[in-house]
């Protein structure tokens, strides 16, 4: 997989390269996706311009399947970091977290009932496990 990013957020101070690297290794293939780091005010407008919810999220993808184009993930580096210290793990876990979930809505997995939430929380679990950005608490 290729994963071409797009930084509109500006610098970040952890190696987001080496999880976008690790991930693309993992999902091998010649697909590719676009992954653009946005702030809270951009992922706000495109949450409530697209899906009609009108506030800040974590992530949002748009699958486009076009030749061997997956479509397009937006990932919000504040909720990355509000999440991470939330949650208590790291910001690359959660940055993994993220990226991992919009890839597998990209193709096809999905949340919206509980027996998919369990089958795509499975799935994210054991990529990140492969990764080496497991859940530790």
């Amino acid at each position: 997989m290729v994963i071409n990013l797009f930084n509109n957020y500006g610098d970040l101070d952890f190696d987001f390269n080496k999880i976008i690297t690790a991930t693309e290794n993992y999902f091998k293939g010649d697909e590719e996706v676009s992954l653009i780091l946005v702030n809270e005010e951009e992922i706000r407008r495109l949450n409530r311009d697209y899906r009609k919810i009108d506030r800040a999220t974590d992530v949002i993808s748009f699958p486009d399947a076009e030749d061997n184009y997956r479509g397009d993930i937006f990932i919000c580096i504040e909720k990355v970091n509000e999440q991470a210290k939330e949650y208590g793990h790291s910001r690359e876990r959660e940055f993994a977290f993220l990226l991992v979930h919009g890839l597998l809505h990209l193709q096809g997995f999905d949340h919206m009932n509980p027996e998919d939430e369990k089958v795509m929380i499975q799935k994210q679990e054991e990529i990140l496990t492969a990764l080496g950005y497991r859940r530790t608490k």
